[in-house]
């Protein structure tokens, strides 16, 4: 067994689990981590937003390589909405993605769904798919911030 599939089978067993270990990847720019999140499946399917579908592991490792060839992905997520059976779940969430700019740090808003499968090695995802955020999710965001600041 690859050792990422071995680690994987370590992370835990539910979709939620998968999912925080993911979100820790991204944080963190552990590769090795992030790929144990996904299933061993020719037909796993990754979409960035703006990008194009990725189809297999291969593509999909290749293009979080080029994303953390630039940095780690500050990605955290909030709002998250779940449809879970006994061998799938899908999350709908929005991602809170936390950025360092030249012009000062800055937030910006993602909207994916997350899949996963209960697999012979446990929980894994098998599609991501985030689109740009818009100026709802933003609001939403401010909108649940507690009104006291103390």
């Amino acid at each position: 067994m690859p050792k990422a599939k071995l680690q994987a089978a370590t992370i835990g067993g539910s979709a939620d689990e998968i999912e925080a270990a993911f979100y820790e990847a991204l944080r963190t720019g552990d590769i090795e981590r992030l790929m144990a999140c996904w299933a061993d499946e020719e037909d796993i399917v990754c979409v960035h937003p703006g990008g194009p579908r990725l189809l297999g592991g291969d593509s999909i490792r290749n293009s979080f390589d080029t994303m953390f060839a630039n940095g780690v992905i500050a990605a955290y997520p909030e709002h998250v909405r779940k449809v879970e059976t006994i061998t799938s779940a899908m999350h709908n969430l929005v991602e809170r993605i936390e950025l360092h700019t030249p012009e000062g740090d800055a937030v910006a808003y993602v909207v994916a769904t997350n899949v996963y499968m209960r697999t012979p090695q446990g929980w894994r995802m098998v599609a991501h798919h985030a689109s740009p955020g818009t100026q709802q999710e933003m609001l939403a965001h401010i909108e649940s911030l507690p009104s006291v600041l103390h």
